[in-house]
């Protein structure tokens, strides 16, 4: 089980080239479950700043960054992580209840 971040699109200022919106996709996969989340952050980039980084010199990683800073990356994360459980827990409990049923049809 592993989550997967991804920058999905990225929107920038025409005037300055700096980054104005990201949207971002949490993922994972565990075995035939999964779960996802999807997002957008907004920023104001300031061109004059020191560390500003143009649109086309912006990595993955990170616009990532930008993204994991902006939002609560531990409770997506953790939101991920119990929706790829959650049909796992739902079919343990099914299958106790049923056999539940079926020893009580035979006493």
């Amino acid at each position: 089980m592993a989550v997967t971040w991804t920058v999905v699109q990225l929107e920038r200022n025409a005037s300055d080239d700096g980054v104005i919106v990201a949207h971002w996709r949490v993922s994972d996969v565990d075995g035939e479950h999964s779960g996802t989340s999807y997002g957008t952050c907004g920023f104001t980039p300031d061109s004059t700043a020191e560390g500003y980084t143009a649109y086309a010199d912006i990595t993955e990683a990170q616009a990532i960054g930008w993204v994991k800073a902006d939002v609560d990356a531990d409770a997506i994360e953790a939101s991920i992580a119990s929706q790829t459980q959650m049909p796992r827990l739902l079919q343990v409990t099914d299958t106790q209840h049923l056999k539940g049923e079926q020893h009580g049809n035979h006493t």
